[in-house]
């Protein structure tokens, strides 16, 4: 299935995951050392302070998860299907992404408490855009499913089974970007503080104006 896979959707899961990877680090690094790309740590941590009865602590991290949860309805809402295909809203997704990350860069800014919201439903965003393509599952904010999905592929290739090299080649590029993204978010935090969301904002405008372009010189549908 995935030997139909165009390049220019692995390099858009690339650029995704290294923006995920990015705004992880800014989340890690930053406000209360908290991942905002993925639930995993929000629902850790949730059980963690309500299990010490810090109810304020519970009700931020419950609210994270959930804004991760309205990203992800709105971007169903938007695209109707979460199968990649061309002519769909993405470009409307990826510029919505981009002014929630602004918001929280806002709010990071001015120690607001709704930063981390703006930033995980952004994340939420992104990562229902796009969740399969030619049978291949493509998830670009969080990497365990995928680190899972390699590890499967070895253990095949290990007793000589076969094994789809295109998702294989996939899987590492989206585990490169996201890796990428948050040395370059961590670095970029420590240089300029929380200016370094900006990257992660110009990474979705320059995605939303690409994809704006191929789809203007898509051909007009037949009659």
């Amino acid at each position: 299935m995935t030997k139909r896979l165009p390049t220019w959707v692995e390099w858009g899961a690339w650029l995704l995951a290294m923006n995920a990877g990015g705004i992880n680090a800014v989340g890690l690094l930053s406000f209360e050392h908290q991942a905002i790309s993925h639930v995993t740590g929000s629902v850790s941590w949730l059980g963690l302070e309500l299990a010490r009865g810090h109810l304020a602590a519970s009700l931020h991290l419950a609210l994270v998860v959930l804004a991760f949860f309205a990203g992800a309805a709105l971007s169903g809402a938007l695209l109707e299907d979460s199968t990649l295909r061309l002519g769909r809203r993405y470009g409307i997704c990826l510029l919505i992404e981009a002014a929630l990350l602004a918001a929280a860069l806002r709010g990071f800014h001015h120690d607001a408490p709704t930063a981390a919201l703006w930033a995980s439903a952004a994340c939420g965003i992104q990562n229902a855009m796009v969740s399969t393509y030619s049978g291949a599952v493509i998830r670009t904010t969080h990497v365990t499913g995928i680190v899972t999905d390699l590890g499967i592929a070895l253990g095949h290739w290990l007793r000589r089974l076969p094994v789809d090299a295109r998702r294989v080649r996939l899987h590492l590029l989206v585990l490169a970007g996201f890796t990428a993204g948050a040395v370059a978010g961590a670095r970029a935090w420590l240089e300029w503080g929380f200016a370094a969301l900006w990257g992660p904002v110009l990474i979705c405008l320059a995605l939303a104006a690409a994809y704006g372009v191929v789809h203007l010189q898509r051909p007009a549908p037949a009659d």
